[in-house]
């Protein structure tokens, strides 16, 4: 790994350590409110209380995989950082992030289960897709790397049209996504899709999205080798 690269994985850790302490500030104020109200169903017949990490978790990829193009690409174009160097930087901090938040969030969520076990809080559920497989440790660390590199990989793609194209030429593409999404939605398609995907669902199904994601971040590189800082409105 070359003076650049991780020059770049510097830059990128220390733009979004701040966002990461908040966004894991509120979501362990949300886990211990969550924990409370289940001590408090206890006394509750069928009372239960339900979280889930990756909700949150995807959200936040979806994100950042979207304001990565606004906001560090540019400033790694102005360091004079080359675009093979920022197409790689950002494919290994893309990893870091997806396997740093899955194994923090699995850990937090076995420890939780310690406790709650000990102290018969029976009515707190963990909510996760891994649950549609076997829910342990290992199998959620692998499924969330698996969804969210593929998140961050599919958002920075649109970010890049957007950024390279501007607000017309991005939302046409975002538009016709969604007319696609809407017709599947009225055809049919996608529930069809959904009940076919749950009905034979292994984790083969996950590395072949995290497969996906790693095509479409490379395809990338068609948008970010031509990519100026001067993004067009």
């Amino acid at each position: 790994m070359n003076k650049q690269i991780k020059g770049l994985l510097y830059f990128y850790i220390s733009d979004i350590r701040h966002n990461i302490l908040i966004f894991w500030s509120i979501l362990l104020l949300v886990l211990v409110v969550s924990i409370a109200f289940a001590n408090y169903l206890i006394r509750f017949e069928d009372g239960q209380m339900a979280f889930g990490f990756p909700f949150a978790l995807y959200f936040y990829c979806l994100i950042l995989g979207f304001l990565t193009v606004k906001e560090s690409i540019p400033f790694a174009i102005k360091m004079g950082a080359t675009r093979k160097n920022i197409l790689i930087s950002l494919g290994i901090f893309f990893l870091i992030v997806v396997v740093v938040k899955s194994v923090v969030a699995s850990t937090i969520q076995e420890l939780v289960l310690l406790f709650t076990d000990a102290t018969n809080i029976n009515t707190f559920l963990f909510l996760h897709p891994a649950m549609m497989l076997e829910d342990n440790w290992l199998n959620r660390i692998l499924i969330d790397v698996c969804i969210m590199f593929f998140l961050l990989a599919f958002m920075f793609i649109i970010g890049l049209l957007f950024y390279r194209y501007g607000i017309a030429g991005g939302g046409i593409v975002a538009g016709i996504l969604a007319i696609a999404l809407l017709l599947g939605v009225a055809k049919g398609w996608i529930y069809d899709f959904i009940v076919e995907v749950v009905s034979q669902l292994d984790m083969l199904f996950f590395y072949q999205m995290l497969g996906v994601g790693l095509l479409l971040f490379m395809f990338s590189f068609v948008f970010v080798r031509r990519i100026t800082i001067e993004k067009r409105r």
